[in-house]
């Protein structure tokens, strides 16, 4: 039998007065997978990152965690199960430096003071660990190019070390040479074992890291996809609407 997944949805739906936003959602995340949700603008994806991390919860369905059905009905539900979430806007404090973003409400003290050797050091191993190069962990983040903040984003998202980590449009605002080394990052984590949802309209960076891809249009599924077997135009047509309800595994590798 194939191991449980990490994380389950089964039928989550989601409705604002009388907008639909999410209807009878499914999505499936193992540990050591990367899995792209991918679709239009207004598909529901920013919605489903938010139901699973509990700042949104579902009006219906149920979320099952390893197994067990669970209830993310806030934030602390989410990260106390090991879920850690990156949004879009990245929450860092500009006039901050590195360090003190990493911990920032996580500050470790020491007789009541902060004990900023400590947190360098521990902000230093854990940058080294995932390859990540920022010479002085004192800079400002306002100073940091876009390819840092986001390394600096998920590194602190990686300080509690969560199970599952959900990536929104990690590589948007990104350059070229950017975006690589966040791929790169995100090939890292899911080497290490974690489950990563990344949220993405650039089916190239898709491509690069993901096994799965789960389709959504107008907020509800409309495709799941194994990467190595899959075209490219499969996945566009299935994000259009030109084909309902795609099947999963289907077609040629992408070129």
């Amino acid at each position: 039998m194939p191991p449980v997944p990490m994380l389950r949805l089964r039928g989550v739906s989601k409705h604002y007065g009388a907008l639909q936003a999410l209807g009878d959602v499914e999505l499936e995340v193992r540990a050591g997978e990367v899995v792209a949700l991918v679709g239009d603008n207004g598909a529901g994806k920013s919605t489903l990152i938010k139901v699973i991390a509990g700042t949104d919860p579902a009006d219906e369905g149920t979320i099952e965690w390893k197994g067990e059905v669970v209830r993310l009905g806030r934030p602390h539900d989410a990260q106390a199960l090991g879920i850690a979430t990156v949004y879009q806007d990245l929450a860092l404090c500009e006039n901050l430096d590195v360090v003190g973003n990493l911990f920032l409400g996580h500050e470790i003290r020491r007789a009541g003071v902060l004990d900023e050797v400590e947190m360098e050091r521990r902000a230093r191993e854990l940058l080294d660990l995932l390859a990540v190069r920022i010479p002085n962990l004192r800079t400002p983040v306002a100073s940091l190019s876009g390819g840092q903040r986001q390394t600096v984003a998920i590194s602190r998202a990686l300080l509690s070390e969560p199970q599952a980590l959900l990536l929104d449009e990690p590589t948007a605002s990104l350059g070229v040479e950017q975006t690589a080394r966040t791929l790169d990052l995100i090939e890292q984590l899911r080497d290490r074992g974690l489950g990563v949802l990344i949220v993405s309209h650039n089916l190239a960076d898709v491509k690069a890291v993901a096994d799965e891809v789960a389709v959504l249009r107008l907020g509800r599924n409309n495709g799941f996809f194994d990467v190595n077997t899959t075209s490219q135009e499969q996945i566009i047509a299935s994000i259009t609407g030109a084909t309902d309800n795609a099947p999963a595994r289907a077609g040629r590798a992408w070129p």
